[in-house]
C-alpha cells in the first residue's frame, strides 16, 4: 500500500493467529465504534488473548468501553473458535504511552518521543528513543541526539511512545468552557 493518507492504514498488520483473530473481530468492533491497536496471544496451555483498542472518534476509552469490547469479542470468538481449548481474554485501552502500530498513530504523535526497536540497524541504531518528525506508509523520519534519520516502516519491529510531560498534556481531554 503506497499512500500518505493516514486513514489508509486503519489497523496494524498482524500475522498468524493474531491476523485470524483480527479478521474475525474487526467488523464487530468497527460497528461498535472501536479500532484495534494491537492483538497479542500469549502463552500455550491456556493462552491469553490481549486486545488493545481505541475509540474510533478519538475520545478516551474508559472501563465501560473495555467491557463492551470484551462482551462483543468474547461472543464472536466463542462462535468462530480460532483458539482450541480454554483461553483468557484481556481488553485494554492503548494508554498514553501506547504502542505505535498504525500509520495514523505515527502521524498523530509527530513531535513526541518514541522508543523504537528495528529489525535491521539504521545508521548503527537498532534501538533508540527519538522524536517522530514525520511518517508515511513507507517510512518514518526520526530525530535523536545524533541527528535525523529515516527508517523504513517495514523494518520497525516495535515502537511505543515515551511518557513525557508534553505527551501527558497533549493526551489530556480537552475541557469545554462552561456557560455562566
Amino acid at each position: 500500500m503506497s499512500s500518505d493518507n493516514e486513514n489508509d492504514i486503519a489497523a496494524p498488520a498482524q500475522i498468524g493467529l493474531e491476523a485470524r483473530i483480527q479478521a474475525t473481530i474487526e467488523p464487530s468492533l468497527t460497528d461498535l465504534g472501536y479500532e484495534i491497536v494491537r492483538i497479542s496471544v500469549l502463552g500455550r496451555e491456556r493462552p491469553t488473548v490481549q486486545i488493545m483498542a481505541d475509540r474510533a472518534d478519538g475520545s478516551m476509552i474508559v472501563i465501560e468501553d473495555c467491557e463492551i469490547i470484551s462482551r462483543a469479542v468474547g461472543a464472536v470468538l466463542d462462535v468462530n473458535d480460532p483458539i482450541p481449548g480454554r483461553w483468557t481474554l484481556e481488553v485494554s485501552s492503548a494508554g498514553i504511552d501506547r504502542p505505535l502500530t498504525r500509520l495514523k498513530d505515527w502521524v498523530r504523535f509527530v513531535g513526541h518521543i518514541a522508543r523504537v526497536e528495528l529489525a535491521l540497524p539504521v545508521d548503527g541504531r537498532r534501538r533508540c528513543s527519538a522524536v517522530i518528525m514525520s511518517a508515511t506508509a513507507e517510512q518514518v523520519v526520526l530525530r535523536d541526539d545524533k541527528g535525523e534519520f529515516t527508517v523504513p516502516m517495514a523494518d520497525i519491529r516495535r515502537a511505543k511512545l515515551v511518557l513525557t510531560d508534553e505527551l501527558i498534556a497533549a493526551s489530556a481531554p480537552q475541557s469545554t468552557p462552561k456557560a455562566h
